[in-house]
């Protein structure tokens, strides 16, 4: 199934996080935060939203950091995927 996002939406997938700590401690999955910095899988065309022109600023296949609990966590396929709105972006990771 592919998602094809509307307006403003940017669909991303979470860069799996960090398993173990600098020391080398093994955190449990429950122990782990929430990855911010995720994959740009698919972008909306952008355009008029709200009565604003929105300029969509990132591109399929970036890495970028998102706020931490924005968006809406879908699973497709058995892959879980967050949807969020462009200004959820708050940075392109280089």
């Amino acid at each position: 199934m592919k998602m094809i996002p509307l307006a403003d939406r940017v669909v991303v997938k979470p860069i799996a996080a960090e398993e173990t700590t600098k020391s080398g401690l093994i955190l449990p999955g429950s122990a782990q935060e929430k990855p911010q910095v995720m994959e740009v899988v698919a972008v909306g065309p952008g355009g008029i939203v709200d009565g604003k022109e929105v300029k969509m600023t990132v591109a399929v296949g970036q890495r970028v950091i998102t706020s931490k609990y924005s968006g809406t966590e879908v699973k497709c396929d058995g892959v879980e995927y967050t949807i969020v709105r462009v200004g959820d972006i708050l940075a392109i990771v280089e």
